[in-house]
Parts: structure tokens; C-alpha cells; sequence
């Protein structure tokens, strides 16, 4: 069993020659510094890690742009950026914006872009359900004394 685990977050460029799959097993869990001796350390991760930065980026980019609009609600000035928003029932867009800005805000804190994401994908998908006239149709409960039998 090498030294090298995957928890490691700096390695040194010897390393990658020596020790590669450790080194690229540390980048495939998350980013890891790579130093060198002769320049600016470097930093290898993950494509995945690599686009929901971009994505994270990208909300911010909106969310710094529907901040900086004095214009309507914060739900009116989001659902200007996020078509999809308008879907969605005027208390649930209130609800949605509220959200999705909580979470923005816990990603950039934390450094952990899958929050804001996985907030921003959750409601986006509700609003595609609900305009896909998804729920609508009532519900059909089973009475609490009707039990089914164990397979």
C-alpha cells in the first residue's frame, strides 16, 4: 500500500511521475494543489468538479445581475433571468427565489457548488413538471384500515 492517500490535497509534481494513480485518485475525490519547484503550483481535478465551478459561477453571475435591479420583487427580477420561474405560483416563486439564494449563499461559503445546483435543478424540474400539467389530477388515498400484504 503506497504513503499516498486520497485525502491529500498537495502533492508534489515528483509525485505524478512516481505515483500517478494516487495522485489521480486524490483529484478524482477532489481538487488537489500540485507544486512545483521551478513555477506556479498547478491544480488538478475532476471534469465533473470542474463544470459545476463553471455552473456555480454562472448562477452567480444571474443572481449578481437580479441583485444590482431595483425593479419588482426579488421573485419578479429572478423569474426575468429564470423563464422557467413563471410556472410556478406566485407564492411558490417567492419560495423558489428565497431558495435558491440560500443555497447560493451556503455554496459560495462552503466552497460546495452541488448545493446551489442541486437547488437551482430542483425547483427548475418542479416548474417543467407543472407546466407539463404533472399533479394535477387528484389524489387518490387509501383508507388507514386497509392494509396490504408483506411480499
Amino acid at each position: 500500500m503506497s504513503a499516498l492517500t486520497p485525502s491529500r490535497t498537495t502533492f508534489q509534481s515528483s509525485e505524478l511521475s512516481r505515483a500517478s494513480a494516487d495522485v489521480f485518485a486524490a483529484a478524482v475525490d477532489h481538487p488537489v494543489r500540485v507544486t512545483r519547484r521551478d513555477g506556479e503550483a498547478l491544480v488538478l481535478m475532476s471534469e465533473s468538479a470542474d463544470q459545476a465551478r463553471a455552473s456555480l459561477l454562472e448562477l452567480a453571475a444571474q443572481l449578481v445581475a437580479v441583485s444590482t435591479s431595483t425593479d419588482g420583487s426579488l421573485a419578479s427580477r429572478m423569474s426575468d433571468r429564470f423563464p422557467w420561474m413563471l410556472a410556478l405560483a406566485q407564492a411558490d416563486q417567492e419560495a423558489c427565489a428565497n431558495d435558491i439564494l440560500t443555497a447560493a449563499r451556503a455554496s459560495f461559503a462552503t466552497n460546495q457548488p452541488h448545493l446551489a445546483i442541486a437547488e437551482l435543478t430542483s425547483w427548475r424540474e418542479t416548474a417543467s413538471a407543472i407546466a407539463a400539467g404533472l399533479g394535477q389530477e387528484p389524489v387518490e388515498w387509501l383508507d388507514d384500515s386497509e392494509t396490504v400484504e408483506r411480499p
